[in-house]
């Protein structure tokens, strides 16, 4: 099934790296600021109203070429943000709201989560099976 909220398990070797660690922070600011610009005070998930939104990166993960490239950077609610990485969420220990929210926004029933979540694991698990991730930033020449 196809969800509006999802689970964006990335890659064991490239968790804790993102565009906040390799830009410049000028940079960087451009690019969430882009983001938050477009969501116009609204999560671009699941639409809610917000006072602070958080930048989000979009990845897409091509297992036949070990390329990570960047698709987007989304303006989008804490509790979103929680859901699309759920386990960080799980080991700070806010599971509940988190999955409050999926089932939520979603519209769908824990089973429903459970078998999302299952899904979200094993294509985690093929991701993690390359060593090394080829990195694919062109996005980012929009700014330039």
């Amino acid at each position: 099934m196809e969800y509006k909220l999802n689970f964006e398990l990335v890659p064991d070797s490239v968790w804790g790296s993102n565009l906040r660690s390799i830009l410049k922070p000028s940079m960087w600011d451009v690019v969430r600021r882009d983001a938050y610009a477009r969501a116009h005070g609204r999560c671009m998930i699941c639409g809610k109203s917000a006072k602070r939104l958080e930048a989000h990166e979009r990845w897409d993960y091509n297992l036949q070429t070990h390329t990570q490239t960047l698709v987007d950077v989304v303006g989008i609610c804490h509790d979103c943000h929680q859901v699309i990485h759920i386990g960080r969420t799980q080991l700070v220990g806010d599971i509940d709201r988190a999955i409050d929210h999926f089932l939520k926004v979603n519209n769908c029933t824990y089973p429903d989560y459970v078998k999302a979540l299952k899904q979200a694991n094993l294509l985690h698990q093929e991701r993690n099976k390359v060593g090394e991730w080829a990195l694919d930033l062109s996005w980012l020449k929009r700014f330039t």
